[in-house]
């Protein structure tokens, strides 16, 4: 069984496909032989990714996740053991053969994921981005059409390696969600569990507070992932009209009619 999550990726956003069955990335996978696959930048893990541009350590870990955790109660809610995660981390920042079956299991594989995400030295939604994002849609979210057009092309701004990754997880994420009656994961709860490891909001008096924000972003987000992605605009294709259009969207300047 290979991940549903995996990205056919070409030259244009707007070519990004789901590809169905590929059975690339097997649970015994070896990485590429390189030291440090966690806390480095997107850009530079997205090199060596030559596949689905999507870092191999992520694209692993869905793998062995789709194949055997779908129906897992409490998948992402649930920590795994310290013990077996510090273990598995090691392996992949030594670049040496990691099985996932033998090694680790379906909670620790699914709290090392989170792990990679929250020490991505820029959060897959970085702040001057997530800030557009979040006002944009706290301003229009009464305003679905005028809303989710804003918000696809504030996503089409995102850097690259970024915009591929969100993709990526969000499709997983609605597969993980499909699975709900048995997992009990929800789009809700999914939200709420990959709020903090997506956004990465510093601690502040305000800080919880406006992760509830992100996480209601973050829910409407995967809630509208088909329309938000569908013949998405490459950045260098914006057209001067889209761009006008972006600025509006980054000061939330949609109003209702």
């Amino acid at each position: 069984m290979g991940t549903s999550a995996s990205l056919l990726v070409c030259q244009s956003r707007s070519s990004i496909k789901i590809k169905q069955g590929t059975n690339k990335v097997g649970p015994d996978f070896q990485l590429p032989k390189r030291r440090n696959n966690f806390g480095v930048p997107l850009e530079t893990l997205t090199q060596e990714a030559t596949q689905y541009q999507v870092p191999f350590v992520v694209t692993h870990m869905v793998e062995f996740l789709e194949m055997i955790g779908l129906d897992h109660t409490g998948l992402f809610r649930i920590s795994g053991s310290v013990n077996k995660i510090r273990a598995l981390k090691h392996k992949y920042d030594q670049g040496e053969k990691v099985d996932l079956i033998t090694d680790g299991d379906i909670d620790s594989v699914a709290s090392l994921l989170k792990l990679f995400l929250k020490e991505l030295p820029v959060a897959v939604f970085p702040d001057s981005t997530h800030a557009n994002l979040l006002k944009t849609f706290e301003d229009n979210k009464n305003h679905m059409a005028e809303c989710t057009r804003c918000l696809k092309r504030l996503l089409s701004n995102l850097p690259q390696a970024h915009y591929i990754l969100f993709h990526f997880l969000s499709t997983f994420l609605l597969k993980v969600a499909s699975h709900s009656d048995m997992n009990h994961m929800t789009l809700e709860n999914l939200a709420i569990v990959f709020g903090p490891t997506l956004f990465q909001i510093p601690f502040s008096s305000l800080a919880h507070e406006k992760q509830v924000r992100c996480n209601a972003l973050l829910l409407y987000l995967l809630q509208n992932h088909e329309m938000l992605f569908a013949d998405s605009d490459s950045h260098s294709s914006l057209t001067q009209a889209d761009n006008l259009q972006l600025d509006h969207c980054h000061c939330g300047a949609i109003h209702a009619r």
